[in-house]
């Protein structure tokens, strides 16, 4: 789901590229990202970030709609609908999307995720406008027809086939725990798309969804890397001015209310070879005081292997060989907008027991309710600032426009990119006890466990 594209004829490392350091004394030490932003008269969010450390230019179009808020009855649309965007448009032809970002050098890709469909373009610098005038020309209209719709209809239920259906622990956990979570049915869908649900779209669906949502007005536009600013500006407005704007739907509630009694789940698996468990703890609502907390606490208890969990279930017990989680799944624990779960899975031998497992991990968890001292919390800001550069520095300088364009789409904001490092050094031990104390609940917890080798059904206890 995350990749229907990616060639690499561009091999070029870039370094994360921040201006020089700020003031003196002890922010010294943080780097700040140039960020330029501004808005096009039709709704396009423009986020124009320099770095000319290496001749290579990123464009990033992020479309604000995802699997969360796609239409009730059309499961796996906003899915379907990221394939659709390489079928055509007015002046490039089926698949020549792919084809003109492959002969001038660059690599490409699109992805899915809750809240938003991206696609972006690494290219030779002066290739830019090339894909500032392509990237605009699918945006302008698609060439949507029932042929390229029915054909794509087909690689996106093979694709639920073969990375579900017919793979051992298909959806285990990323798709599989927000059904069993979460309350609410923009939250608690199948993301991937019911089978029936892709083959009932039509091409007046199709006609719409494009329209709605892939209208300037829903989406940002940002570029990273080696421009002159004053020509990149021409060209957006050259390229983007004059696409007609949409009028937006009214955003669904999509909130969660708080889980007050502890969720047990089984899925029985005939292809795997081993149990396997995830445990997820609701998260506190983005951009709060807890929710920074719940990042540094994601650092001393999931990441690394002087995480707690890793010294006690792989170090200590050899209940498994690796304990992987985070926040978001499909991302990081920025580029999201909407209720979330903090989540963490691993497979375990079958001569330990599912009761063994659940008892270490509580073990892991009374040991933070315990108190996070100030030596945990400074550990935890160096793995945590360590992490954000390397975000920001990865796929090739892809990490900087991720976060430019999605803090642009959710918060009006792509300068919150340098107050993150801020953010995090406000935390203190006392709030983070706190955060503990009402989010690491047991009654906060679903608990999903897969069963190897047993026809594959659903149920619950």
């Amino acid at each position: 789901m995350k990749k229907i594209v990616q060639t690499l004829l561009l091999l070029v490392f870039i370094t994360p590229g921040f201006a020089q350091e700020k003031g003196s004394g002890p922010a010294a030490n943080q780097f700040e990202v140039p960020v330029e932003y501004y808005t096009l008269d039709n709704g396009l969010k423009v986020i124009l970030s320099q770095d000319k450390t290496a001749p290579t230019a990123i464009v990033a179009v992020y479309y604000n709609i995802g699997f969360r808020i796609e239409p009730k009855d059309r499961t796996g649309f906003a899915h379907l609908f990221e394939h659709m965007m390489f079928q055509g448009s007015e002046n490039l032809g089926k698949m020549e999307f792919i084809k003109l970002v492959q002969e001038n050098g660059g690599i490409l890709n699109g992805s899915t995720r809750f809240d938003f469909t991206n696609y972006f373009e690494i290219v030779p610098a002066n290739k830019l406008e090339t894909m500032l005038w392509a990237e605009a020309d699918r945006m302008r209209g698609l060439n949507i027809t029932q042929e390229n719709l029915t054909n794509q209809q087909g690689v996106v239920k093979n694709e639920v086939k073969v990375n579900v259906l017919n793979q051992p622990y298909g959806g285990f956990p990323w798709l599989d725990m927000p059904q069993y979570a979460n309350t609410n049915w923009y939250n608690a869908h199948n993301f991937y798309g019911d089978l029936e649900d892709l083959d009932a779209a039509t091409l007046e669906d199709v006609e719409s969804f494009f329209n709605t949502y892939y209208s300037p007005n829903n989406a940002a536009l940002a570029i990273v890397g080696d421009f002159d600013i004053a020509q990149a500006k021409e060209w957006i407005q050259k390229y983007f001015g004059d696409i007609p704007s949409a009028q937006l739907p009214k955003k669904p509630d999509i909130s969660e209310p708080r889980q007050e009694k502890e969720k047990v789940f089984e899925k029985n698996d005939s292809l795997a070879n081993k149990p396997a468990i995830a445990i997820a703890y609701h998260m506190p609502e983005r951009n709060t005081p807890e929710y920074y907390a719940m990042g540094l606490l994601n650092q001393i208890l999931i990441q690394g292997d002087n995480s707690l969990l890793q010294k006690k279930l792989v170090d200590e017990l050899g209940y498994t060989s690796n304990v992987s989680g985070g926040i978001n799944y499909l991302g990081n624990m920025f580029n999201y907008n909407g209720p979330m779960q903090i989540m963490f899975n691993f497979t375990y031998d079958d001569e330990t027991s599912k009761e063994e497992v659940v008892a270490a991990v509580d073990e892991v968890i009374d040991q933070l309710r315990g108190g996070v001292t100030k030596e945990m919390l400074q550990n935890a800001m160096v793995k945590m600032r360590s992490q954000l550069y390397d975000d920001l520095g990865g796929m090739f300088g892809m990490g900087r426009a991720d976060l430019l364009a999605t803090f642009a789409l959710f918060d009006d904001d792509p300068g919150r990119i340098n107050e993150l490092e801020e953010e995090f050094s406000q935390v203190t031990p006392e709030l983070m006890n706190r955060t503990v104390s009402e989010y690491f609940r047991d009654t906060n917890r679903t608990i999903l466990t897969v069963n190897p080798l047993l026809a594959n059904n659903k149920t619950s206890n």
